[in-house]
């Protein structure tokens, strides 16, 4: 039986809360994406670029780093990353731990929540913060409410 891990970065709550329901429907261990400094209010604010979410994300080498790290994660087979879409791609974070770690001959499955926009190239970007053998699963945004049963159905249809 593969391990899995949900790991997670959430900016406002939303994210978290579907990584909760993914963990618990995939029997998967849980661990947050946390900044090692947490986001504010005005960082967050999207409409002011000298927002610190506005610079991460124009610029594509940066890395914000990590409170945390994970355990033991050559254990997992399989790690199912949830985070927001942030300009139409994950936040700058989710590079940060995809480069913190050995993703070789992993599934990835990468989840977002999202006020309106669609997970777009999200994981083309992502590949590239990873070794060539990493197996990527197609993302899936999902909305933060998602119940059991859906997550369940959508994890099946993978084949992990």
């Amino acid at each position: 039986m593969s391990k899995i891990l949900t790991a997670y970065f959430s900016a406002s709550g939303n994210t978290k809360k579907l990584a909760e329901t993914i963990a618990k429907a995939a029997g998967a261990d849980l661990f947050e994406i946390a900044p090692k400094t947490p986001y504010t209010n005005d960082d967050l604010n999207w409409m002011n670029k000298k927002s610190r979410s506005s610079i991460e994300m124009n610029d594509k080498s940066s890395r914000p780093e990590i409170a945390g790290t994970v355990e033991n994660m050559g254990q997992y087979d399989t790690v199912l990353i949830g985070f927001p879409i942030w300009w139409y791609e994950a936040p700058r974070i989710i590079q940060t731990f995809l480069e913190s770690y050995d993703f070789s001959g992993k599934n990835i499955v990468t989840f977002a929540t999202s006020g309106g926009s669609g997970m777009g190239r999200t994981n083309d970007i992502l590949a590239k913060s990873c070794p060539n053998d990493t197996k990527w699963c197609d993302g899936k945004r999902l909305s933060s409410n998602t119940d059991t049963d859906t997550v369940k159905n959508w994890l099946d249809s993978l084949n992990i």
